[in-house]
């Protein structure tokens, strides 16, 4: 039998076989056909922000928090090209998503013709996603749309674009009925493929030996759901572990093995675990420079590392390895733990504790820090602030982590007890990406509390999207460090160059702004405002603003941070670095 369905009718279709469930851009009239098909379709949402850039976004914030793919959408021309920087945080974090743009009719494009909103959004956008294509014609959507969907998902996952010229939304078709039955498994990978019988037996024989043992838990942890996999090595090996800024969660503040998570932002404790293990394993781990200092990677060539990946590029660069599993995350430590069920171990009886105690020192100076006297009226020590919101967050509150600086401080503050709950975003490194993202969050988990910690100067890229959050009902809480000022690049231009140009921020009541969407907003002044302000946001129903006050004040990693930045041709060749003049 055949049906007829126009090209817009078919694309949704072939979507929901993959369990699409949600949308996100901003309509245009060249987008009618694809709008009405979504507006037929059972089960797939579409939620309209205010700007294209939130759009993927918040499709790579769905993927995050729930591994499952959704759409980011728009319009030819100024909408295609709106959507640039979220796909660049959806490429540089490997997180999965399609984006569909329109275009002119088949007439007057590919080439153009010099129609108003003319773009070449194939070209446009070819840098930041893993593979994209022109729809010439609606017959070709089953083919295009599948391939589209096995690049995004398949080996190194990543956003993928299709361009779809008006008319061919629009364009009637035939086809055979069973055509949108074929299940995913049929046209793209589903299982796991597992590494080397010969690797895993090497990898083995180094952890038996190892004495000073390390595993650091990449986002293909999360991706592969192998936090219990990571946490049964661990235990067997009795080693700390080190998630990287896409992987918290994997091993949970409270665990014995945790000594901090997200590279180098977790300060002393971490550089000084890179400095005395003798084996790392890495698993699911690109080694971004969030994991560097002056010399690059902290995974140095005297380590003898074990690398787990499913992509072959992140094998040996820029990290080197003694052993390489091209595998799945999950495969790999379940085959790996099982090679060690037998065997003696020769880790140091006091290396997970000196690690551990290292972590409580540190801890206990942020504490400090904290718990510091304040004059009359001062604006509140950042550490205060995070403390407080961390102690405040419901336990199945999930938490998404923006700002330049304030991100150190949460990193470090905030509790967190299991993957996919609390989210940084360091490919990228987009301010302003953690209300789209909390907005997201919201929608696919609409029982569970949700808070953006953010910076003042982060929060003013996308304060729009609160008109988003109370149009389609997501009551995100948004917690505000307001130093008043771009306080990192203030501290930056004074240090080095003795001057100010640009930074001052002061003078903005966010709350007051939040209310004007329609929206709960309060100022807060003192640590023990904070909680209280929070309970009232929630209670409200209301997406909620609090706007904070602190000072800016250097964290304890900050120096860390400072050596990455270092980083130059020194480090490629290997050579001491030269005197300073």
């Amino acid at each position: 039998m055949v049906i007829e369905l126009t090209g817009a009718q078919a694309l949704v279709r072939l979507l929901a076989v993959e369990g699409v469930e949600q949308a996100y851009g901003i309509v245009g009239g060249k987008l009618a056909p694809l709008l009405h098909a979504i507006a037929g379709q059972p089960g797939l949402r579409f939620i309209g922000t205010r700007h294209e850039a939130a759009a993927p976004m918040m499709a790579a914030a769905t993927f995050a928090g729930t591994g499952r793919l959704a759409v980011a959408i728009g319009e030819m021309g100024p909408g295609g090209l709106n959507l640039i920087s979220g796909l660049g945080v959806a490429f540089a974090n490997q997180l999965p998503l399609l984006a569909i743009t329109t275009n002119q009719h088949r007439a007057a494009a590919y080439p153009h013709s010099g129609m108003f909103m003319d773009l070449d959004a194939v070209a446009v956008s070819r840098a930041i996603t893993k593979w994209n294509a022109v729809v010439h014609d609606a017959r070709r959507l089953p083919e295009l749309v599948r391939r589209a969907l096995r690049e995004a998902l398949g080996g190194r996952p990543g956003p993928v674009h299709l361009d779809i010229p008006q008319d061919v939304l629009a364009q009637r078709c035939a086809f055979a009925d069973d055509e949108f039955d074929l299940p995913p498994h049929r046209y793209r990978a589903i299982g796991r493929p597992r590494p080397d019988a010969q690797s895993v037996a090497q990898a083995a024989a180094l952890l038996r030996a190892a004495r000073r043992p390390l595993i650091v838990a990449g986002g293909g942890v999360v991706a592969s759901d192998a936090a219990a996999q990571v946490q049964d090595l661990a235990a067997r090996l009795g080693c700390p572990v080190v998630p990287t800024q896409m992987a918290l969660g994997v091993v949970p503040t409270a665990s014995a093995h945790f000594i901090g998570h997200g590279g180098l932002i977790a300060g002393a404790p971490v550089q000084a675990a890179f400095a005395e293990a003798d084996v790392i394993v890495a698993v699911g781990c690109r080694w971004s420079s969030w994991m560097w200092d002056a010399q690059g990677p902290l995974a140095r060539r005297s380590h003898r590392t074990i690398a787990i990946n499913l992509d072959p590029s992140a094998l040996g660069h820029p990290a080197v390895h003694e052993v390489a599993m091209q595998a799945d995350a999950r495969a790999a430590l379940d085959d790996l733990c099982a090679a060690l069920q037998t065997g003696e171990l020769a880790v140091e009886a006091d290396w997970l504790p000196r690690m551990r105690e290292g972590r409580q020192r540190y801890e206990a100076a942020l504490h400090a820090a904290a718990d510091a006297p304040r004059e009359e009226g001062a604006a509140m020590h950042p550490a205060a602030l995070a403390r407080e919101i961390g102690a405040a967050l419901p336990s199945d509150a999930l938490a998404v982590f923006d700002g330049g600086h304030t991100t150190f401080w949460s990193n470090d503050l905030t509790p967190v007890t299991a993957p996919r709950t609390r989210f940084h975003e360091p490919g990228m490194s987009h301010l302003g990406f953690g209300l789209p993202y909390a907005l997201a969050l919201q929608a696919v988990h609409p029982g569970r509390p949700v808070a953006l910690i953010t910076g003042d100067g982060s929060f003013g890229f996308t304060l729009n999207e609160l008109d988003t959050a109370r149009r389609q009902r997501l009551p995100v809480l948004v917690v505000i460090h307001n130093n008043e000022a771009w306080g990192i690049i203030r501290a930056g231009q004074r240090k080095a160059l003795d001057f100010e140009l640009g930074t001052d921020l002061s003078g903005t009541d966010y709350a007051a702004v939040a209310r004007g969407f329609g929206c709960h907003g309060e100022r807060v002044l003192a640590p023990q405002e904070v909680r209280p302000a929070m309970e009232r946001a929630w209670a409200s129903g209301l997406p909620a603003v609090l706007d904070c006050r602190t000072d800016f004040l250097p964290h304890p990693a900050g120096p860390m941070f400072g050596s990455m930045n270092q980083y130059g041709f020194e480090a490629l060749t290997r050579l001491p670095a030269a005197p300073s003049a």
